[in-house]
């Protein structure tokens, strides 16, 4: 079979999901029924990342977006389903009216860290940053991208873009198996190996995000009080160790079952505020423990002053987790659709059975739209790295599910 013909049968169902959505009310292909598309999305698992070229080819031919943006994965979620480590190709098209659409590649991108406010004067007018910046879409080739410092200043931009009051970034880091040159990126007409793609959205669309980080926390919250980068000393004045035996201790035996997926650490994000809950941490691994020195390395940079507690994670609190996020959406106006990136650690590895994000995540959201779960267009993948906001800063997390909701503006 030629490589098109494989492509054309993927899109239009033969193992593949498509789906449609409009913040505007509709979506589809630029014919005279329907509304033109404005932005495209392709997530494209499995063995099709061979063809991700002839793919984008397709969809432009096809749907002659504003804007594609694309990425392979070691799988892909669309509608209602998912598909881990096999090959399917899920879309979503998107029709935004009275909004404006600036794709950037990470290559177009002047370095800039959040402190030097000329050079992030340079990345807001290279993402086109304005009052009316709604958010960003940014996915990227892992072994080519720094994207943990690129994500913080992107996010930043709500801090030094005139009018910008919140720049949240949602996305994720491609997945596709093999190593270094295995990833691909369409960005329009190109298809890249290497670097990021993204896009600013601004105008008359609301883009909101949720972060399932599924943990709960374990012992009582802590400052640090000694700590060097991500090596975590004193705890409350005592060594981090005796703190982490502590804890750990005081666990039942079906908690302790659960350190065997890892023991996390849980930084606040807003220390104003007098009591701690649900998405007021950024939940990062613990690396590892000298038992000489009694330190304890994390995955995050750490300071004297801020607030952590350690926290466990299972399917349990990820299922919880996500529905009590979702939840909240169901009492806001109806959602046109959405983009999940879920971590390729969850889906049947995690909940041993399949489509558990994506069938939580239409599930909720399709209600105020007044569509079936089957029906409500959701597309996304499973990313070697998720991209999402907790408080006002966005991040770099694993074990996560990172979701974008666009509505219709008020």
């Amino acid at each position: 079979m030629a490589a098109e013909n494989c492509v054309e049968e993927v899109l239009t169902g033969s193992g593949g999901l498509a789906s449609s959505g409009g913040a505007g009310g509709g979506a589809g292909g630029a014919t005279a029924a329907t509304p033109a598309v404005d932005l495209a999305l392709a997530f494209i698992g499995g063995d099709h990342a061979q063809h991700a070229d002839e793919i984008g080819r397709f969809i432009r031919r096809e749907l002659d977006p504003g804007c594609l943006l694309g990425v392979t994965a070691t799988g892909i979620a669309g509608l209602d389903r998912e598909i881990e480590e096999s090959a399917g190709v899920s879309l979503l098209a998107l029709s935004l009216p009275g909004t404006s659409l600036r794709p950037f590649s990470y290559a177009e991108l002047p370095h800039a860290a959040p402190d030097d406010p000329e050079a992030m004067r340079d990345l807001a007018e290279a993402v086109g940053a304005g009052p009316d910046l709604r958010g960003l879409l940014f996915f990227a080739d892992p072994y080519s991208v720094p994207v943990a410092p690129v994500v913080r200043s992107l996010s930043a931009l709500s801090n030094a873009a005139p009018g910008v009051e919140r720049c949240p970034v949602i996305g994720g880091m491609a997945s596709t198996p093999g190593g270094p040159g295995k990833n691909a990126l369409l960005f329009n007409g190109s298809t890249v190996r290497s670097g990021g793609v993204g896009v600013a959205i601004s105008g008359d669309v609301t883009l909101d995000t949720l972060v399932s980080q599924g943990c709960r926390p374990i012992g009582e919250p802590m400052v640090v009080t000694s700590a060097k980068r991500n090596v975590l000393m004193q705890l409350g004045g005592r060594k981090a160790i005796d703190v982490v035996r502590e804890v750990v201790n005081e666990l039942d035996e079906d908690e302790r079952m659960l350190l065997s997926s890892g023991l996390f650490v849980g930084r606040v994000v807003n220390e104003y505020k007098q009591r701690f809950g649900r998405g007021d941490f950024l939940i990062r691994n613990v690396l590892g423990v000298d038992q000489n020195s009694g330190a304890v390395a994390v995955g995050d940079a750490l300071r004297v002053g801020q607030t952590v507690q350690f926290h466990l994670r299972d399917a349990e609190t990820a299922r919880e987790d996500l529905q009590l996020l979702l939840q909240s959406e169901v009492l806001k106006s109806p959602a046109a659709a959405a983009l999940m990136c879920t971590c390729s650690s969850r889906g049947e590895s995690l909940f041993d059975s399949p489509n558990y994000d994506a069938s939580a995540v239409t599930r909720w959201l399709s209600q105020p739209a007044g569509v079936k779960p089957d029906a409500f267009p959701l597309a996304g993948f499973f990313a070697g790295g998720e991209i999402g906001p907790i408080g006002r800063e966005s991040h770099v997390h694993a074990h996560t599910a990172s979701v974008a909701i666009f509505r219709p503006s008020s």
